[in-house]
């Protein structure tokens, strides 16, 4: 069900009823994959598990994905496989199936402190049940579950070592993706602007200020 701005202009209403639907779902899932993390830790499940949830992510990201690419979908500004959260989905499956330190460290920094952002003050346009609609919250969500259940269920915590080496692949990513906005006339990860709806970003200043305070928070 959604508010009548939404059913009037058909697009997502932040703090509307989908909104808050998915965020209601998302607390949820937190309390319920920290407990049953906690309950895994040592025994024969906690792997089963973490490798169904790993193949999860995978079932539903890659074809909300590849809908991007259809004619309909299309867009070079959105599309494109750029944004953190379509690195993060990747490194959270690979460390659900293997609990390997530098991907868990990874899952953690990308869900707990970078993807959580997009959920508190989306960036999105499509309402439910839109393609974009199911894609951004379903990878969001999937991603933070994952850093939760991991970091805070089974307790595999980010040591320095790992996490200094997490930075300096974010760093990358800032970097390469800033290059590429550049060029094509795009603003994946917002590294180069800020989005054009109101965002946490606001509250950081303009460019680059905003940027370096975000590394600052994260480092």
């Amino acid at each position: 069900m959604v508010s009548g701005d939404e059913l009037l202009s058909s697009k997502f209403v932040a703090y509307g009823p989908s909104h808050l639907v998915v965020l209601g779902i998302f607390a949820v899932g937190v309390l319920v994959l920290v407990a049953l993390g906690r309950r895994q830790r040592t025994s024969s499940s906690e792997v089963k598990f973490s490798r169904v949830f790993a193949c999860a992510i995978v079932a539903v990201t890659v074809p909300l994905q590849i809908l991007q690419f259809l004619p309909d979908e299309w867009n070079p500004e959105t599309s494109l496989p750029l944004q953190i959260c379509d690195f993060a989905w990747v490194v959270a499956a690979y460390a659900l199936w293997t609990h390997r330190p530098l991907p868990v460290t990874l899952t953690y920094l990308w869900g707990i402190t970078l993807t959580s952002q997009g959920m508190i003050t989306p960036d999105l346009g499509s309402a439910f049940p839109e393609p974009r609609f199911l894609m951004f919250w379903g990878m969001h969500v999937l991603i933070i579950w994952a850093s939760f259940y991991l970091a805070f269920g089974l307790g595999i915590r980010p040591d320095w070592q790992r996490y200094r080496q997490a930075v300096l692949i974010t760093f990358g990513w800032a970097v390469s993706v800033f290059v590429f906005n550049v060029i094509a006339g795009t603003n994946y990860g917002y590294v180069n602007s800020k989005p054009d709806r109101s965002s946490i970003l606001d509250f950081l200043g303009p460019w680059p200020l905003y940027v370096v305070l975000e590394i600052a928070i994260v480092t």
